[in-house]
């Protein structure tokens, strides 16, 4: 069996040479499946990134009144905090907020210059309040409104599931077309490699006759051809891995620059699913071409 499979190794390797240009084809539309498949991956990677780094910022603001005491705001706090659907209840004091409103406009010398001229703090205490679960957004709103305290200045409640919802339209439609895109080239990957498979045959009937004469099996003489799909995907799957780490490396700063302040490595990403992202891939596509092989070679090999 050893010497068989060597024999059948040798065959495939010999025949992808003489057929070099049709095997650098075939072995291009495969690369393109894969890269199909990868930036499909990218893509819901940073979608599912982008979509946290909102869900981060989701909060809910009360403005009280500036001359409201320390210990009612505390009890307020302690209210809003017993609440089910409250994650998190941050104190943001006059101090505070006049330090953040500072460092935020440091490169704007007349906004300083203005709130210096006024020589007082006019900006409010609040209170910062994140939900517990997105979806429960407008439930918690509703309860925040219903708290009725003579503390509360004003209310902001900016919805933000209006971007999350915008994002995973994008996101759906992006999955879709990338979808399209993937089986299409599986498509096109199947079908060049039925016809590599059949001018194989083809170029090697002579060949095949003079086994069939001999006595050779099925088996012996279908496994130079499925073994040639089987190097095309080998191939691809090894470009195709030399070639993503660079390109993610290219792209890791400038992701890094969108989502300041997040840690968002991609390369992490790939490598830590290492066998997931490119076991799969090769495995799936070694499938489907080695199918369409044996379904080209079992056609056109009867001699």
């Amino acid at each position: 069996m050893l010497i068989s499979f060597f024999r059948a190794l040798k065959f495939s390797l010999q025949d992808i040479s003489r057929n070099i240009w049709l095997s650098i084809v075939t072995i291009t539309i495969i690369l393109l499946a894969m890269l199909s498949i990868n930036t499909l991956i990218l893509t819901r990677v940073l979608s599912s990134s982008a979509v946290d780094a909102i869900k981060e910022k989701i909060d809910l603001s009360l403005y009280l009144k500036p001359e409201a005491n320390e210990t009612e705001i505390l009890n307020l706090k302690l209210k809003i905090s017993a609440m089910e659907k409250v994650r998190e209840v941050r104190y943001i004091s006059k101090q505070e907020a006049l330090d953040s409103f500072r460092e935020k406009n440091q490169d704007k010398p007349e906004i300083l210059q203005a709130l210096l001229e006024l020589g007082k703090n006019p900006l409010s205490p609040s209170l910062i309040i994140s939900p517990k679960n997105v979806n429960e957004v407008a439930d918690l709103i509703e309860e925040l409104k219903s708290i009725n305290n003579d503390i509360i200045d004003s209310r902001d409640f900016t919805d933000n599931r209006l971007i999350l919802e915008k994002i995973d339209n994008i996101t759906n439609r992006i999955d879709d077309i990338g979808l399209f895109i993937i089986i299409i080239f599986i498509i096109t990957s199947l079908l060049v490699i039925y016809n590599s498979i059949k001018v194989a045959v083809y170029t090697h009937k002579r060949e095949i006759e003079i086994m069939r004469l001999v006595g050779a099996s099925n088996s012996f003489i279908y496994a130079p051809f499925l073994l040639s799909s089987f190097i095309y995907t080998l191939i691809a799957t090894a470009i195709i891995v030399a070639v993503t780490f660079p390109l993610l490396g290219v792209l890791q700063p400038y992701l890094e620059v969108f989502f300041v302040g997040y840690n968002i490595n991609v390369i992490n990403y790939f490598m830590s699913n290492f066998l997931a992202i490119f076991g799969l891939q090769f495995l799936g596509i070694s499938i489907v071409n080695i199918v369409a092989s044996y379904l080209a070679v079992k056609k056109y090999a009867k001699v």
